[in-house]
């Protein structure tokens, strides 16, 4: 894969993680408020602390997603491999895409599952490009010479 691809698709899935981490802010807030508004709870549960932690969650995964985009924005600007630390993190981004990218099929439709595995077809193909590169080309070692037969 050519050093422009690799660096595209690095930069293109650090601009969906980081549009999907504002949308998952605002979207907890939004349910955060609505939640407290209602004041309404869940077997004997405080609506308070169902209000803060919807909140609590949000900020979280935002983060999360943030960090993650700048991970894929470092490693396409030195086009180099994530490093240990930032490949697991961009793993475990790519396994919760694919496990939510299922769920949001039946809970909000065909076209956010589009999204998730838009995000998770993005993470994995820059994972992928910038894997174990192979040994760079130099002088060739000398075939051995076959052993001569024992004499008789």
């Amino acid at each position: 894969m050519s050093v422009v691809v690799r660096r595209l698709v690095a930069f293109l899935a650090a601009l969906v993680l980081a549009v999907e981490a504002v949308g998952i802010v605002i979207i907890n807030v939004i349910l955060g408020t609505v939640v407290k508004n209602q004041d309404m709870s869940l077997a004997g549960t405080d609506p308070e602390a169902m209000s803060k932690g919807t909140w609590v969650l949000g900020g979280v995964s935002g983060l999360f997603l943030l960090l993650c985009a700048v991970f894929l924005v470092l490693t396409g600007a030195r086009d180099r491999a994530p490093g240990r630390v930032a490949r697991a993190l961009l793993i475990c981004c790519a396994v919760v895409h694919g496990v939510l990218g299922a769920l949001t099929v039946g809970l909000v439709g065909w076209g956010a599952f589009a999204w998730m595995m838009v995000a998770l077809g993005l993470i994995v193909l820059a994972l992928v490009a910038y894997g174990p590169r192979p040994a760079a080309p130099g002088p060739r070692p000398e075939p051995e010479q076959p052993a001569a037969p024992a004499p008789a």
